[in-house]
């Protein structure tokens, strides 16, 4: 499962970091049983059954994906699964969120159910008038109700829109409970609430972002130490003596203002890695700017070492590149080899 290709571009998983993380988590929520691990876009670019192994052997008992195919490769290592959107089947440890009243028609009788709540993110979820209506629909197609949830449009902005939501959704646990329905689990939080709240009293976290190492949270708040779990290794494919005027890549856009060795290394946009732009170029974590254009399969760098180190924290990495960490992680490719140090 976790082969080192000698062959090509590769990235490494620090298990110490990854369970630092979920340790400093679990402080926040009282207990690692509180955390559902989201695994869901291939464990954010992580590696999906990789990072489930290292989760249940840590002691996480809850997983989230987006899709059934990916609960299937995981079910093993998990008390729960919830998949977050597909079709509502039967099964002793699949739950499904409803996101509309649809999915509980279509629903199959006896499916284990987590019923999502709008309370003001407006993507997905039951709207706060159709609460009752999802109830009672739930109950007559004979679906099992295990949860409650929802999901925070602002919860690593500063205002009051996280406090405002969390009323919502106090109002909503409240009706849930008045419909009859029990032992009905509740989560609200996901890494930034769970990074900022000062006293959790639900059953569940969804933590995604903050297990793999970043706080996303402005400076203001209170930070809690995280270490990146994710580093990006590149290959040397060939080297070569350029000569002053000489020019690189596609374009040209690089040109040579002093005789120098480049090397090209086995890692580009078809790998997932962003191309950015060639006149501001991103400079890797080992100090070397990228030599013009990146190529779907290559980068040029003016190094001799066989490897190279492109990323080793994705939230610097995205900094450079005028994005945000998840995308950094999420876009590689899941054919690049994860090797566990």
């Amino acid at each position: 499962l976790f082969v080192y290709n000698l062959d090509m571009a590769f990235i490494t998983i620090n298990k110490q970091n990854f369970y630092h993380n979920l340790n400093q988590i679990a402080l926040k929520t009282g207990s690692i049983e509180k955390i559902a691990i989201v695994l869901k876009d291939n464990a954010y670019g992580h590696g999906l059954e990789l990072m489930g192994t290292l989760a249940s052997e840590c002691g996480i008992k809850h997983a989230v994906v987006r899709k059934t195919t990916e609960a299937v490769l995981i079910k093993p290592l998990f008390e729960t699964v919830l998949i977050l959107g597909d079709k509502i089947i039967k099964d002793e440890k699949y739950s499904f969120a409803i996101n509309s009243l649809e999915d509980i028609k279509y629903a199959q009788k006896g499916a284990k159910v987590e019923l999502k709540v709008d309370t003001g993110m407006h993507r997905n979820g039951i709207a706060l008038d159709a609460l009752d209506e999802a109830l009672a629909l739930i109950q007559k197609n004979e679906l099992e109700l295990v949860g409650v949830m929802t999901h925070f449009r602002s919860a690593d902005e500063l205002g009051s829109e996280l406090f405002w939501q969390q009323k919502q959704f106090e109002s909503v646990k409240k009706r849930v409970k008045e419909a009859g329905f029990i032992g009905v689990r509740v989560h609200s939080h996901n890494s930034a609430a769970i990074l900022r709240t000062k006293h959790f009293d639900e059953d569940l976290v969804r933590v995604g972002i903050g297990a793999y190492g970043y706080n996303e949270l402005p400076d203001s708040f209170d930070q809690l130490e995280l270490r990146p779990v994710m580093a990006l290794y590149a290959k040397k494919v060939s080297s070569r003596v350029v000569k002053v005027g000489e020019r690189i890549g596609y374009g040209g856009e690089y040109i040579v203002e002093n005789e120098m060795s480049v090397s090209t290394y086995d890692l580009g946009y078809g790998d997932g890695w962003c191309r950015g732009d060639a006149q501001n170029p991103y400079i890797t974590c080992e100090g070397l700017p990228i030599l013009g254009r990146v190529s779907m399969d290559f980068i040029s760098l003016a190094s001799q070492k066989e490897e190279v180190c492109v990323m080793n924290d994705a939230q610097a990495a995205a900094k450079q590149l005028g994005t945000i960490s998840y995308e950094i992680t999420t876009a590689l490719s899941s054919d690049i080899p994860r090797e566990v140090i």
